[in-house]
């Protein structure tokens, strides 16, 4: 399969901030595609938080090739420019910057993707603008309240806010020793406490580790607050597109059993928990998540649009 050739630009958020997007144009006269039956559809990637893609390593490209993608970064990672008003981090925030992405990019009817925290991001975009959505596809995450469930308790949510203001109160301190964690050691601390399943290449978690150090670490926190208070529960029963969620069952950050529970209130959505994976695993089982993804995109997503529902 020929790599997909990637277009890169900005897109200005509601409130001036810069954000960057990449996008790739499925062929329309891709024998591959056309046997999918996808090829009119759109994918739109929302990242975990610290996240600028890594997790979309392979995923990206591989669906380039019978859906047009849209990957973006969230306002203040990778290469999108800081929040234009520093105080806008929350969730209404980034489903600004989603619907801003949407308009200027995304043409034709898309699936939100979502990773991590990015379920969440996908979710309220569809609370926000249901319009052309066509499915949902959810990858190691929860409605929200996710630091009330890190690692099976609340102790996350219940040291943020002391956490927060001691970061405040001494910015330059926390800044040193935050952008000096070596992301080589942080990677082979992931890598042996079983945080990630045993087997994945540590070059495909460097890019996370040096991406997350290089974060304003006040607005990592304040962002990881605002999304660990809110939730997007009282959404699920209403979500009449087809979803497609995928959980580690090893997964500590997002337990799989977070996953269960969504799966559960959404009407009709497909529950598929991978065996000794973390939360990671489109890293972790490259192959089965890429099949699993595009045998819903072809016989559940584009095959209703095609029966006109």
């Amino acid at each position: 399969m020929a790599a997909p050739r990637w277009q890169e630009s900005f897109v200005t958020s509601s409130d001036g901030t810069r954000l960057y997007v990449r996008t790739t144009e499925a062929s329309s006269t891709s024998s591959q595609s056309q046997a999918r039956g996808v090829a009119s559809l759109s994918a739109l990637l929302c990242d975990g938080i610290a996240c600028d893609g890594f997790v979309w390593r392979y995923l990206a490209d591989e669906l380039a090739a019978s859906v047009d993608v849209t990957h973006w970064n969230y306002r203040g990672h990778g290469r999108s420019h800081a929040p234009a008003d520093p105080d806008r981090v929350d969730r209404g925030a980034l489903v600004d910057d989603l619907e801003a992405v949407r308009a200027a990019k995304v043409r034709g009817p898309v699936v939100l993707f979502g990773h991590s925290m990015g379920c969440q991001v996908a979710l309220e975009g569809y609370r926000r603008r249901r319009e052309g959505i066509a499915g949902l596809v959810l990858i190691c995450g929860a409605p929200g309240r996710v630091t009330h469930t890190f690692r099976g308790s609340d102790a996350l949510a219940r040291t943020l806010p002391g956490l927060i203001e001691r970061v405040e109160r001494h910015p330059q301190l926390a800044r040193a020793l935050w952008s000096n964690l070596p992301p080589a050691t942080a990677t082979r601390v992931a890598l042996a406490s079983g945080e990630v399943a045993a087997g994945v290449d540590p070059a495909a978690l460097m890019p996370y580790m040096e991406h997350a150090v290089s974060l304003d670490l006040r607005m990592f926190l304040r962002m990881l607050r605002s999304v660990g208070d809110d939730t997007a529960e009282d959404l699920l029963p209403a979500i009449d597109v087809p979803v497609l969620i995928l959980a580690g069952e090893r997964d500590t950050f997002t337990p799989p059993e977070r996953a269960e529970h969504m799966a559960a209130a959404i009407p009709g959505a497909e529950l598929v928990v991978l065996p000794g994976t973390t939360h990671i695993v489109p890293l972790e089982r490259r192959d089965e998540v890429r099949e699993k993804i595009t045998t819903f995109l072809r016989e559940r997503v584009a095959a209703r649009l095609n029966a006109g529902e």
